[in-house]
């Protein structure tokens, strides 16, 4: 007989599973590293480092998972936390190469940190990257690291750094949540949704409990009476099951609240009831008995046993009207399709046989797919963390197919389901024998037949305003990002040659500089991608100038700046005035040209364009007129205002500006609640005829709405 720490017999006594001997010795053994390795490391709590391994390994030992996962449980933080006492290599040797597999896969998702220079997006993107390719190397990576993070939220009060509590929270809430929701880990999403809430939403998270509790009896008893009515029933029938309420949680209350802007007195669906039976033919049975019971809503009766959801979710749900006038959804499953319920993938990897594998199998390939569509994607990370806990529609191809797709995908969506190259290709779409419009909204059980274009792929950018799916958003934007990316590498190639020679540089010296290594490196991108961005307008050339400004600081000779004090006595004479100081006022910025007067003041005079709002209220005696000297030849300072369509224009509005001899400062954009860009251009020109030159060369740009002066 083995003898087991008290810990290890804990983490058995969870698990429904019997182990062998042999497994329960490595158990063991993993434990004795783990104390090992964690020996004179404490928690934030004041706890042995070692008590969270043990509590993670207790959390899935309730899931019923393998041995192998249990024990990378133990052992996932030994490598990071052992100060080199332990390494992958010697758990390899101790436990084989699964377990070091999964180790080595939660290390790799748990070191995940912002790169240098990277945005927020980004690294969500680099998060849910990871965690998915992640999941296709090894599922249970992922269960291990869902189980530490519920571990670790349920003792985040210890964490005395806010921001740093904060921040976990958030990414709880935004990546590990959606994540368990995908899974169908809803034990694991639901707490993790409630305790993500309460610290980022304290006050609400109070009231909220505070609601719930007022009415707590009132509504035990309810549902006593609901669990008492159908148990009943049903022994009527010689059915034996398991029939228990079920209460929403917290955060998706608040949701409810926010989204709907309803009050807390309105909302009736905080609990359901659940019928737990034996098989499937059981199942149907029990759905008549409750409708026999209670009135049936018409359009809420869903069958997840037919079409289960991608994640494997199975079960009927119904809502009915009870005898108090109330909405109320009942549940109806089997036993294993309970456990998939409340473990979702994690059952699955249990019952290894048949119609389960496939189901795993299937979830792999997905991921693989969205991490490779997403690679690029970055305006897809806010609507791929809405798909992760999106309700789903199912449909079905002609030859009865079934397709998941998002609530309120259209038939783009579900011709890029089908197959990439037939949503290129498409030209229209019947549902149900119908020609419907491309804004349709696809409901349960309707059959969609994609219409294609026999010429070839002509996918529209307008389709992205219709597409549901971040995979549909995707694989449009790589469509178009793909035929345009040369042409962009090329603007962008050019932008950067004459800023290079601007800087008297050369593009190699520019691009081996270690500012520029340093920013690609931190954005994780290549030179051509560098191009690329460059050229679409993703990185401005406002960006590109503060990139470079170590450049800029040695060539500022080059741009002729404004003379200072007594230099304007040689290019503008001011009219019973001299040798007194000039400036040209920042308000307006006059240049050759433009039609001038001087305002005395007791430092001197500054130089305004007549037309200068701020010369209202200046007292008449303190005005001077004034007028440009024609031989001046240096370049002054002004602004151009230029409305776009499209940002990636900057690359030929800088091509056409340094033709014309013009010399760029500066560019920022803003966009406006159409989506127009904006630009304000900081230019150095000769004279107004050269501002006007670089005027009309750039209105005259297609997609080119205005430019004005500022």
């Amino acid at each position: 007989m083995i003898i087991v720490s008290q810990s290890v017999e804990e983490i058995l006594s969870l698990s429904a599973r019997k182990f062998s001997e042999e497994d329960i010795e490595k158990l063991e053994k993993a434990y004795r590293l783990a104390v090992y390795a964690h020996e004179g490391k404490y928690r934030e709590s004041g706890e042995p480092f070692v008590t969270h391994p043990v509590e993670v390994c207790k959390i899935l030992a309730q899931m019923n998972v393998d041995i192998e996962t249990l024990i990378a449980a133990l052992l996932h933080d030994v490598v990071e936390d052992s100060d080199g006492k332990v390494k992958l290599e010697d758990i390899e040797k101790e436990f084989g190469k699964q377990i070091v597999r999964i180790v080595d896969g939660v290390t790799k998702v748990s070191r995940l940190n912002a790169p240098v220079g990277a945005s927020d997006s980004r690294l969500k993107l680099e998060t849910i990257q990871k965690m998915l390719f992640a999941m296709a190397e090894d599922i249970r990576v992922i269960f291990v690291k869902l189980a530490d993070r519920l571990h670790n939220m349920r003792t985040i009060e210890y964490v005395k750094d806010e921001s740093k509590k904060a921040y976990k929270a958030l990414e709880t809430l935004e990546i590990y949540a959606p994540i368990a929701h995908k899974l169908g880990i809803y034990s694991i999403k639901w707490e993790l949704e409630d305790l993500s809430f309460k610290v980022l939403h304290r006050e609400e998270y109070n009231m909220i409990k505070s609601l719930v509790a007022e009415k707590k009896k009132e509504r035990e008893q309810r549902i006593k009476e609901y669990i008492e009515t159908l148990k009943a029933a049903l022994l009527e029938h010689d059915i034996v099951a398991t029939v228990e309420g079920r209460f929403k949680h917290y955060y998706s209350i608040w949701q409810k609240l926010k989204e709907k802007g309803k009050d807390f007195s309105e909302i009736y669906d905080l609990f359901g009831v659940r019928a737990i039976v034996e098989d499937i033919p059981t199942c149907y049975t029990v759905l008549g008995i409750v409708h026999s019971i209670w009135k049936p809503l018409p359009g809420r009766i869903k069958d997840y046993i037919a079409a289960p959801k991608s994640n494997g979710y199975r079960s009927l749900h119904t809502t009915v009207i009870t005898g108090y006038g109330e909405p109320l959804e009942v549940q109806i499953r089997d036993k294993q399709m309970h456990a998939e319920a409340e473990y979702g993938l994690i059952a699955h990897w249990i019952y290894k046989e048949g119609i389960n594998v496939k189901v795993m199998q299937k979830w792999v390939t997905q991921l693989l797919e969205w991490r490779k569509e997403l690679a690029k994607d970055l305006a897809g990370v806010e609507d791929l963390k809405k798909e992760l806990q999106m309700d789903e529609v199912f449909v079905f191809t002609p030859k009865g197919e079934i397709k998941h797709l998002p609530v309120g995908a259209t038939p783009i969506d579900f011709a890029y389901a089908v197959h990439t190259d037939i949503g290129h290709r498409f030209a229209g779409a019947k549902v149900n024998g119908k020609l419907v419009p491309i804004n349709y909204q696809l409901q349960n059980g309707d059959i969609v037949e994609i219409i294609v274009n026999k010429s070839g792929p002509r996918p529209s950018l307008d389709w992205l305003k219709y597409a549901k799916s971040p995979r549909t958003k995707a694989k449009i934007r790589k469509f178009f990002r793909e035929q345009l990316r040369n042409e962009l590498i090329d603007r962008g190639k050019e932008v950067v040659r004459k800023v290079a020679r601007r800087l008297s540089r050369s593009i190699e010296e520019i691009l081996e500089s270690d500012v520029v290594k340093k920013y690609l490196q931190g954005q994780g991108i290549s030179e051509e991608e560098f191009f690329c961005r460059i050229g679409e307008g993703t990185i401005t050339f406002g960006d590109l100038l503060n990139l470079l400004k170590p450049f800029s600081e040695k060539q500022k000779e080059k741009i002729q700046k404004k003379p200072k004090n007594t230099s304007l006595l040689s290019e503008i004479e001011v009219s019973g005035v001299k040798n007194i100081e000039l400036r040209l006022a920042k308000c307006c910025s006059p240049i050759p040209g433009d039609e001038i007067v001087a305002i005395a003041s007791r430092r001197g005079m500054s130089v305004h364009k007549v037309n200068c709002p701020n010369l209202k209220g200046v007292p008449v005696e303190r005005i001077f007129s004034a007028t440009w000297n024609t031989a001046t030849q240096r370049y002054y300072e002004a602004t151009l205002i230029v409305e776009l369509r499209d940002k990636s224009l900057i690359g030929k509005i800088i091509q056409s500006l340094e033709n014309i001899g013009v010399i760029i400062e500066k560019a920022e954009f803003q966009t406006t609640r159409w989506n127009y860009s904006i630009a304000t251009i900081r230019v150095h020109v000769k004279n107004l005829a050269h501002f006007e030159e670089a005027r009309k060369i750039i209105s005259q740009l297609e997609g080119v709405v205005n430019v004005e002066r500022g």
